[in-house]
């Protein structure tokens, strides 16, 4: 892969900047955009004197949705790859109680990062070339009471990151979904997590850059999950609805 710019949106966890070193350390220029972006000052300055790219900041929140095609037009450099790493998992039981805190989940992991990726889809389709990558989540293969919320954002964003690729595909932008499984950052801190599900957030930067890189479609980080997902979506209903997973 030639020397393309990147965007990182949701630029700020632990995931997001892995990925950031990783396509810098492969020589590509890197946009990281954030709400309160200058606080990644560090961040960019770490990227950039270790990987000898350019990187720059930029604001965005993804909830506002009025703000988007600004946000794009404001971009120094049309990327050549947009990443999308916005994620709010919530907690299950709020989120059951709390109308509000749903919103937030609902918003944070389905319409914010759907329209954003759409905005762009517009700009890379009349450019004629480009990647979306959207980082959704296995939770989204079947609903499960345990993050039924967070589950649910998570299938409309695969179903609409599918929709996407199909609808691009003859027109020179390759659309490529995400499912990590389990990750080792900051917001699985303190879970009780199997190893063997377990990514780290530099594993799932390489599996990134290698979908990226050899066109793939739909990658699930560790293969483990594809199994795993095969057999939880193939239980019969009348079993399912006995079980706790």
């Amino acid at each position: 892969m030639n020397s393309h710019t990147v965007l990182i949106i949701g630029a700020r966890s632990d995931m997001a900047l892995a990925i950031a070193h990783a396509f810098a350390a492969a020589g590509h220029p890197i946009q990281l955009a954030a709400r309160n972006a200058i606080n990644l000052a560090p961040e960019r300055d770490d990227i950039a004197l270790r990987h000898a790219v350019g990187v720059t900041l930029h604001d965005f929140d993804v909830l506002e949705i009025e703000k988007h095609a600004t946000f794009v037009d404001a971009l120094p450099t049309l990327p050549e790859v947009a990443i999308c790493a916005v994620g709010l998992m919530g907690e299950q039981s709020e989120n059951e109680r709390d109308m509000e805190a749903a919103t937030r989940v609902l918003r944070s992991n389905l319409e914010g990062p759907a329209l954003i990726l759409a905005e762009l889809a517009n700009r890379f389709e009349a450019r004629g070339s480009g990647t979306l990558v959207g980082i959704s989540s296995v939770a989204g293969d079947r609903g499960r009471a345990t993050n039924y919320v967070y589950g649910s954002a998570k299938a409309g964003f695969t179903a609409f990151l599918s929709g996407l690729r199909n609808r691009l595909a003859a027109k020179g932008v390759h659309v490529v979904t995400v499912l990590p499984g389990f990750v080792a950052t900051k917001m699985t801190e303190g879970m009780a997590l199997p190893e063997r599900l377990t990514a780290a957030p530099q594993e799932v930067a390489v599996a990134i850059i290698r979908a990226v890189t050899k066109g793939k479609d739909v990658i699930y980080v560790r293969f483990i999950w594809a199994l795993v997902m095969l057999v939880i979506r193939n239980i019969p209903e009348w079993l399912f609805k006995k079980l706790k997973i």
